[in-house]
Parts: C-alpha cells; sequence; structure tokens
C-alpha cells in the first residue's frame, strides 16, 4: 500500500510539473504574477517578507535555500513547486539576486 500512495503522489507531482505556467514567461513577469502580490512589487514586503536588498533572503539564505523556500513554502506561504517548473524557479532565485544586489 505505501508503494501505491508513494507511486501516485511522484505521478501528480510529474503531472503537475508538466502543467506549468508557459515557459517564455519572462522572470520579472513570473515575479509579478507568482510572488509581489505578498512581497511587494518593489520587493520591499507586504503580506510576505521582503525579498529585496537587505533582507532575509539576501542575507542570511543560500540560493539552495531560496529555491528550496520558493518550490516548499516555509510557514504560511505556498510552495510553488507544484505549479512552476524547475526553470522558472531558478530564474526567479536568479531575479532576486540581481535585485539584492552584490
Amino acid at each position: 500500500m505505501p508503494r501505491l500512495v508513494s507511486l501516485i503522489i511522484m505521478t501528480v507531482l510529474l503531472l503537475t510539473a508538466c502543467a506549468g505556467p508557459a515557459s517564455d514567461v519572462k522572470f520579472v513577469e513570473l515575479y509579478r504574477v507568482s510572488c509581489a502580490g505578498c512581497h511587494g512589487a518593489d520587493l520591499s514586503g507586504g503580506i510576505g517578507s521582503p525579498v529585496g536588498p537587505g533582507s532575509n533572503s539576501a542575507e542570511n539564505l543560500t540560493d539552495d535555500q531560496l529555491w528550496g523556500a520558493i518550490a516548499v513554502g516555509p510557514g504560511a506561504m505556498p510552495g510553488f513547486g507544484g505549479s512552476l517548473t524547475a526553470a522558472q524557479i531558478d530564474s526567479l532565485v536568479d531575479y532576486l539576486r540581481s535585485e539584492q544586489g552584490p
């Protein structure tokens, strides 16, 4: 029985990954659509925490940790791993890092 449940979960994850938004969406637009409602259009926060320069994600999280936060969703934040492709999450991490500065 546990194998059947695992197989079903893996199948659902695979199918949802394939059904994500169009891959040609620019990362700025992807941020606007997926993140800005909570994290602010200017990355300064709102319902969600700030993700711009000087934020926790800029100063304390590695790229892999930031990627995981987007995919899984810490705390009350929803995870986007089921609706965004790995490449789209990569582009969001790249976008955030470029906006956060050196």
